[in-house]
């Protein structure tokens, strides 16, 4: 199926050519059905969370807490105290978040000393320690991409580090960040030649660390030395990409991004607890085309988009854990909801979801999971910015093909609108030089440059036809 066809077949012309006015008054239409939906369904139990045991009879909530995009404060505010002094991450918010997530059974959080522009695992160790150190799990990564921390000892001061920041005295979920993301060599010099994996393996028997295990970007060179060193090094628990989308149509470039069902098979014949992430990839699962919103809808009225592609993350018996990065309160309580208490999903849903999953992948979106991992930019681009913009469009029928179609002219002015809106001007993916310092960042391997490319064209096309 080609783009024009899909687009044709999934998606109406109804949403894209409203006016302005209208837009905002659906807007205040949907948080109103979104408000009766919410009461519909009821308060949401403290008692209900789903745990899954890990490999040392840990008992771990089903829905993960990842601590990789922590609210900032509003209007590019600063924190006037504490480790975030001077940054824009919201610490009361985290600390709300947080609370309201131990109330209702969340008990596993994943930091790691890269996120929110260093300051995660400080934001998040003030939040936790207000709690009682055995009613939550941490978790955290050797997370040294900069060949500044290959060195033995510059990578064991940044493990140490973790421990101060985050407040503890035992990490229980320790894991070699990103492993495969940049190809066998740099993992050679990150873990092995350095001898920081055999390091690893003596802070677990000795205790500082009680489960050791790796998150995985894609290189099946690596993977299968992981496998193949299982035996001797006795992995914990792995961390993979994994939803609806990747389970079998995964995008292929060469031999990166595996099929989330083929690296599932793998840790359960192991007999190794699955912890998962992006199970809505970067936010692209929980908002879908017209045709594939209306037939989950028909399945179920009341549940949110997102809550499908949470429940198949979860429905394989080893996934141990079900990660989610909640921003906003809203975001918590709706994942609550599908895991206070779990249900499995049937054989008719797991089939649908794969027929979307299939068509998903056929889509011409950009691949982009917003990790933000290829960020900064050292020209400014707002890279995840402009393709999340482009995406949204696409799934919003704002891109039409046809210069003939009655609505040509207003889709390409509403999106140029639109982007100017999303991602400012000097931000914008014509100020890409193509330096390609972003692409070995990319866990999803994006020839970034070669995207910017191809938006900024259809751009200037769009400037060109009006």
């Amino acid at each position: 199926m080609n783009r024009r066809q899909f687009i044709g077949k999934t998606l109406t012309a109804t949403a894209a050519v409203a006016a302005s006015a209208t837009l905002l008054e659906g807007c205040a239409e949907k948080k109103q059905q979104q408000a009766s939906e919410e009461a519909a369904l009821g308060e949401i139990p403290t008692d209900q969370m789903t745990y899954r045991q890990g490999k040392h009879g840990e008992s771990v909530s089903l829905l993960g807490y990842g601590c990789m995009r922590w609210p900032l404060l509003p209007n590019n505010g600063v924190q006037t105290e504490g480790p975030a002094k001077g940054s824009d991450v919201d610490q009361e918010a985290v600390n709300r978040l947080i609370d309201y997530a131990m109330a209702h059974g969340v008990n596993y959080y994943d930091a790691s000393p890269m996120y929110c522009k260093g300051l995660c695992e400080q934001v998040t160790g003030i939040a936790l320690s207000r709690h009682p150190r055995e009613k939550y799990l941490i978790a955290t990564k050797l997370s040294n991409f900069d060949p500044e921390y290959w060195p033995r000892e510059k990578s064991i001061e940044m493990y140490e580090a973790s421990f101060r920041n985050l407040q503890t005295d035992v990490i229980d979920f320790y894991l070699l960040h990103a492993v495969g993301g940049s190809g066998m060599d740099n993992f050679m010099k990150r873990y092995v030649d350095n001898g920081m994996i055999e390091f690893l393996m003596e802070e677990r028997r000795k205790g500082r660390i009680r489960n050791l295990g790796f998150s995985f970007h894609g290189d099946i060179n690596v993977w299968n030395w992981c496998m193949e060193q299982h035996e001797r090094i006795q992995w914990d628990f792995v961390q993979i990409q994994h939803n609806y989308a990747d389970w079998t149509a995964a995008r292929r470039t060469e031999a990166k991004n595996v099929n989330s069902q083929y690296l599932y098979n793998e840790l359960a014949q192991r007999d190794i607890p699955v912890v998962v992430m992006e199970p809505l990839l970067g936010g692209r699962l929980s908002k879908l085309n017209n045709h594939a919103t209306e037939a989950l809808k028909s399945l179920a009225p009341q549940r949110s988009i997102a809550s499908w592609a949470f429940r198949f993350a979860a429905s394989q018996p080893k996934i141990l854990t079900v990660l989610s990065g909640m921003t906003y309160m809203e975001h918590l309580q709706d994942n609550l909801r599908s895991f206070a208490p779990f249900e499995p999903l049937s054989e008719t849903e797991v089939a649908l979801l794969e027929k979307i999953g299939h068509e998903f992948a056929s889509f011409p979106t950009v691949p982009c999971t917003n990790c933000q991992y290829c960020m900064p930019c050292p020209y400014g681009i707002d890279i995840p910015g402009v393709f999340k913009h482009f995406n949204d469009c696409l799934n919003d029928g704002l891109i039409e093909d046809d210069p003939n179609a009655n609505d040509y002219k207003k889709l390409r002015r509403k999106y140029l609108a639109s982007y100017l809106e999303s991602v400012a001007r000097e931000r914008q993916a014509d100020h890409c030089i193509g330096c390609n310092q972003c692409v070995s960042r990319c866990p999803q391997h994006i020839q970034i440059p070669q995207q910017m490319q191809r938006i900024d064209r259809f751009e200037q096309q769009l400037r060109e036809s009006l």
